[in-house]
C-alpha cells in the first residue's frame, strides 16, 4: 500500500505546525528545582532556558564558593528532571525530540 506523496507532505507540515504550537507554548512553562533542602533554587521553562536563580543568603558562604556551586549544578539537574518528566506528559512519543532520548 502506497503512501499519496500529496498526504505525506500535509502530514508534515501538519506535524510541524503543532511542534511549532509546541515550542511555543513550552517556553511559557516553568519548572523549579531546588538543592540543599530549597535554599538553591533553580527556574528552568520548557526549552531548558535558565529563567532564574534564587539563592537563600545562608548558601552565600565566601569560605565555601564550592559548595554553592554544587547546590547551584544540583538544584538546575533538578529542574532538568522536572522538565524531562513534564515533556513525557505533555508530549509522550513526541517527547525524545526535545529530551534528546
Amino acid at each position: 500500500m502506497d503512501m499519496n506523496p500529496f498526504e505525506m507532505l500535509k502530514n508534515a507540515k501538519s506535524i510541524q505546525e503543532q511542534f511549532g504550537k509546541m515550542q511555543a507554548e513550552l517556553s511559557n512553562v516553568s519548572v523549579t528545582g531546588s538543592s540543599g533542602g530549597g535554599i538553591v533554587k533553580v527556574t528552568l521553562n520548557g526549552q531548558f532556558e535558565l529563567l532564574s536563580v534564587t539563592l537563600d543568603p545562608i548558601a552565600v558562604d565566601p569560605r565555601d564558593i564550592t559548595m554553592l556551586q554544587d547546590l547551584i549544578v544540583a538544584a538546575h539537574s533538578d529542574a532538568s528532571e522536572k522538565v524531562k518528566e513534564l515533556l513525557k506528559t505533555k508530549l509522550g512519543p513526541m517527547a525524545g525530540a526535545f529530551t534528546g532520548s
